[in-house]
């Protein structure tokens, strides 16, 4: 699949926000642990690994991908939207239900599903970003 010189702009905005969001979510999440607890640290963090996993979700919605096994260009990556916007809802709720360890969980799983998971699922060689990184960056494939 030959790649375009340049990122189309949804996608260099979306990938700009997860890869933020990757990046950002260990220190939020340490920021939390241990004794030491930092909670303007993990506060600020907080909201914006939030903003970018929201921003994130959104942009995510005009990507499209019609090669791959889709409906209406939608693949099963997509899937993740909706699960990153109940569960950042989800996660929102406990805090303000002062249910920490719900808050907590939630956006571990969150972290791990949404940024990790997915994150190799769209390295896959036959994804836009999987040709970009091991194709034409890399000439592995």
């Amino acid at each position: 699949m030959p790649l375009p010189s340049s990122l189309p702009p949804i996608i260099a905005v979306h990938l700009s926000l997860a890869l933020s969001a990757v990046a950002i979510g260990p220190w939020v999440l340490w920021a939390r642990m241990g004794a030491t607890l930092r909670p303007q640290l993990h506060r600020a963090l907080g909201y914006a690994w939030v903003t970018c996993m929201l921003g994130a979700a959104l942009t995510g919605l005009f990507i499209r991908d019609f090669r791959l096994p889709n409906l209406w260009g939608y693949t099963p990556i997509h899937l993740l939207i909706p699960l990153t916007l109940f569960s950042l809802h989800r996660a929102f709720r406990y805090l303000a239900a002062g249910n920490i360890t719900g808050h907590r969980k939630t956006m571990q799983w969150l972290y791990f599903w949404a940024c990790i998971v997915t994150g190799m699922f769209t390295l896959l060689p036959g994804r836009y970003l999987g040709q970009l990184v091991w194709g034409q960056w890399l000439g592995w494939i």
